[in-house]
C-alpha cells in the first residue's frame, strides 16, 4: 500500500538526447529544461566531483558527456552527474518521497538501431541519476508530454527488445 502511495507522488521525467543539446520535461508540471549538455565541476582529493555549473551556465571546461562521433554516450559517469543536476532543477524546492520515472529518448546518432549495450548505458545512466524506473524509446518523433504513459512505453521496449532477440 506504501508503494502504491509513493508512486502517485513520483513524476514522470521525459528526456531528449542530442549531441549538443538536452531537453527534458516534467509531464506533471510541464517545467522544461532545455540547455546545452555541458558540466562543468572541480574534482575534489577524495575522487569526487563538485558541480560548478551545468547547462548553458557550465562555459569554462566544461564537458559534453554526448559529443562522440559514433555514439551518443560519451562519458557515463558526467552524464549521470549532468542528469542528477537536472532532475533535482526539475524538481525545485518541492519536497518529493518518491524518485521519478524517466522515459530517455535518444534523438540522433541511432541508425540502425540502438544496441542492447547503448540501451542498458542510457537505462543505468538515468537509474544512477535518481531515476525509480527507465523506459529507453526508441523513435524519431517526438512524443507529445500530453500523451506520455510511462507504462505504455516501458511495455513496448519489452516488445521491442523480445522481438530483437535471437532466440
Amino acid at each position: 500500500m506504501f508503494s502504491r502511495f509513493t508512486k502517485k507522488l513520483g513524476t514522470t521525467l521525459y528526456v531528449q538526447i542530442w549531441e549538443n543539446r538536452i531537453r527534458a520535461v516534467d509531464i506533471d508540471s510541464n517545467n522544461v529544461f532545455d540547455e546545452q549538455p555541458l558540466l562543468q565541476f572541480n574534482s575534489l582529493k577524495n575522487g569526487k566531483l563538485d558541480v560548478v555549473a551545468f547547462g548553458n551556465q557550465a562555459y569554462v571546461d566544461a564537458v559534453n558527456p554526448f559529443s562522440h562521433p559514433r555514439t551518443l554516450l560519451r562519458d557515463f559517469f558526467i552524464a549521470e552527474l549532468l542528469l542528477k543536476q537536472i532532475i533535482q532543477k526539475l524538481g525545485g524546492n518541492k519536497l518529493t518521497l518518491s524518485a521519478p520515472v524517466i522515459i530517455v529518448h535518444p534523438m540522433e546518432k541511432t541508425e540502425g538501431g540502438l544496441t542492447m549495450i547503448e540501451i542498458r548505458a542510457l537505462r543505468e545512466m538515468a537509474l544512477g541519476a535518481g531515476a525509480r524506473d527507465v523506459a529507453v524509446y526508441q523513435g524519431e518523433n517526438t512524443l507529445a508530454a500530453s500523451t506520455i504513459v510511462f507504462k505504455d512505453i516501458a511495455q513496448h521496449e519489452v516488445m521491442a527488445a523480445a522481438a530483437s532477440s535471437p532466440m
